[in-house]
């Protein structure tokens, strides 16, 4: 995309300010939001996203090991059990389930034994902010590792 699609839809900045404060209301570890939606652009095979966040997880201080063992989360010793219950959550919401429903009962009583009613919705929108931007990362094809207005500057 050759312009900055906030210069043709300037809404968006009012949308993408909106879903950073709602995740951003400190129900959840920042660290794992980041996590999570670390996941979710490796699912969505974007490198920018996939880059953007390994760099927040970078400067957060996370670990090399915590940071790339997301990629194989389910027998990550650097891991908590309430981060791969989150990241199941998001394999199951991003992933199709040729057997039945994405988020099971069972699945949502697990994520739900590690967070409460609040950071459980966080964690919801947290999954939602970064699929609202993997359309526009993957369309748009921002520069990885550089900021998001940088190819349009």
């Amino acid at each position: 995309m050759a312009t900055d699609p906030t210069a043709l839809v300037p809404e968006l900045a009012d949308v993408s300010a909106a879903l950073f404060r709602a995740v951003g209301n400190r129900s959840l570890p920042r660290g794992t939001v980041s996590l999570v939606q670390l996941r979710a652009g490796q699912l969505a095979g974007s490198t920018y996203l996939t880059v953007l966040h390994t760099g927040f997880l970078r400067k957060a201080g996370e670990s090399e090991e915590r940071i790339t063992s997301v990629a194989s989360w389910q027998d990550s010793p650097y891991l908590t059990a309430p981060e791969r219950a989150a990241l199941a959550l998001v394999d199951a919401v991003l992933q199709p389930n040729p057997d039945g429903e994405r988020v099971s009962d069972e699945l949502y009583a697990e994520v739900a034994a590690h967070y409460d009613e609040k950071a459980l919705a966080t964690l919801m929108l947290a999954i939602g902010q970064v699929n609202f931007f993997t359309a526009i990362a993957l369309i748009a094809k921002p520069v990885p590792g550089k900021a998001f207005t940088d190819p349009w500057a």
